[in-house]
């Protein structure tokens, strides 16, 4: 069986209506951000708190989550339970609106409070979602170091500093002829 069509928007809606506070990250952030990249899947960093965890839960459990596995794409049932989720530091899912990972510690971050502190509201079929920062994003990847990490690097590089460069032009005052 093909994997789901990603269809982030009702992944994030679906967390939002659990009102599960989480931050997305990876992929989906840059490309929120602006980057031109594409992405496979929505990657967000949850709140570890066991109220938040069994909220958690609950979203996956409306969205049909199954743990993804190279062995099992069409993924295999779990305890979806703020206890279980409780012991994961990553789960790649598979859901009905596509592939769905959620990292409780991503490389360079050591939970979601650190990542939280920095992440700009953006947003996503009329919710306010938080979004990693770009630099954070950017750190992230760099340190995580896998090839398609490498790969999106330079980009997402670039776009920081055009971004960066048009905060600038945005902060000069205008030239007074």
């Amino acid at each position: 069986m093909a994997a789901p069509e990603l269809k982030p928007a009702e992944i994030l809606a679906t967390l939002a209506e659990h009102r599960v506070d989480f931050v997305v990250i990876g992929g989906l952030a840059a490309i929120m951000h602006g980057s031109p990249t594409i992405t496979s899947d929505v990657d967000v960093c949850p709140d570890s708190s066991p109220a938040n965890l069994d909220r958690l839960a609950a979203a996956l459990r409306d969205m049909g989550a199954r743990i993804r596995t190279s062995s099992d794409p069409d993924g295999f049932a779990f305890s979806s339970d703020g206890q279980f989720l409780a012991r994961m530091k990553m789960v790649n899912l598979v859901t009905e609106f596509g592939h769905f990972d959620i990292s409780f510690e991503p490389a360079g971050f050591q939970s979601y409070a650190d990542i939280e502190s920095r992440a700009v509201e953006m947003p996503v079929a009329g919710v306010a979602v938080k979004v990693a920062a770009l630099d954070d994003v950017i750190h992230s990847k760099a340190l995580a170091n896998r090839p398609k990490d490498r790969a999106t690097l330079p980009v997402l590089r670039a776009l920081a500093d055009e971004i960066a460069a048009l905060e600038a032009q945005s902060e000069r005052p205008e030239e007074k002829r």
